[in-house]
């Protein structure tokens, strides 16, 4: 573990002690996280103390799910689930990659980010497989370009009567909900208005709170800005990861190029 790892670990501890974090996030989708990167986290989530959790490719990428079990994640999410078929493809999946023993350390979540994924809700709630989803992530930047709208949105009215609709229907259901997209100190108060304890969880874009007690702390703003130092120091920790494999590349190359060019050309080969 290099030093800015150790100074990642450092971090959250401190947001789990003092600012109610329980979790990082890592996604094979939109992100790209590459499996090397996310063994790599998984290390620095461990001496941390904290939960990790995959958002996978699709609701059916099971190479994603395996790639999960390996590394040993507490929570998996499937992304853009618009029907009931699609969280029972999701379901299933995670079935045939999961036993029996396995789910029980592991939470599955679907991610409902667009329009029509709220419209068919209902539908997915009464579903038999609906039992085996933990909860609900709402992806409030994709919900709003699904609605034409913009990033801008996001703490917006129309957005919040979204939220609230989907969080009056977990807390019936027993399920879970977890806000994301554009998190910052201004989505606090969005989140404040929802009814009382019906957001379990909000995420950064790589660090999960923990809710209601984070909606209680005066000290939540800061800990947001701590996630996006920790978010810096990880990209950082990325660029000089693959830095460094482009240098030793980049040495070969030109060693290469200065000792066979001209034999390559001889040859008749290309270079």
């Amino acid at each position: 573990m290099n030093k800015l790892e150790k100074q990642m670990v450092e971090t959250l501890k401190d947001l789990k002690a003092n600012h109610h974090v329980m979790g990082i996030k890592a996604e094979f989708e939109a992100e790209g996280t590459r499996l090397e990167e996310a063994m790599r986290l998984k290390e620095v989530v461990t001496k941390a103390g904290l939960e990790m959790t995959i958002k996978i490719g699709g609701c059916e990428a099971m190479k994603d799910m395996y790639d999960a079990k390996v590394i040993g994640v507490n929570a998996i999410v499937g992304p853009m689930i618009e029907s009931a078929y699609a969280m029972k493809k999701y379901i299933h999946a995670t079935e045939l990659v999961f036993n029996e023993d396995e789910r029980k350390d592991v939470e599955f979540y679907i991610n409902v980010e667009t329009k029509i994924g709220l419209d068919n809700l209902d539908d997915m709630m009464q579903q038999k497989e609906f039992n085996s989803v933990a909860g609900v992530v709402l992806g409030r930047v994709d919900m709003t370009g699904s609605l034409g709208l913009t990033r801008e949105d996001i703490n917006s009215e129309e957005i919040f009567k979204i939220a609230e609709i989907i969080a009056v229907k977990m807390q019936k259901a027993g399920k879970k909900m977890t806000i994301g997209g554009g998190v910052s100190a201004h989505s606090l108060p969005f989140f404040k208005r929802l009814p009382a304890n019906s957001l379990t969880k909000f995420e950064t874009r790589k660090l999960i709170f923990s809710a209601p007690e984070s909606l209680k702390d005066p000290n939540t703003d800061k800990g947001i800005l701590k996630a996006v130092g920790f978010e810096l120091m990880w990209l950082k920790n990325k660029r000089d990861f693959y830095g460094t494999i482009f240098q030793e590349d980049a040495k070969r190359i030109v060693m290469l190029e200065n000792r066979y060019k001209t034999l390559i050309e001889e040859a008749g080969g290309k270079y």
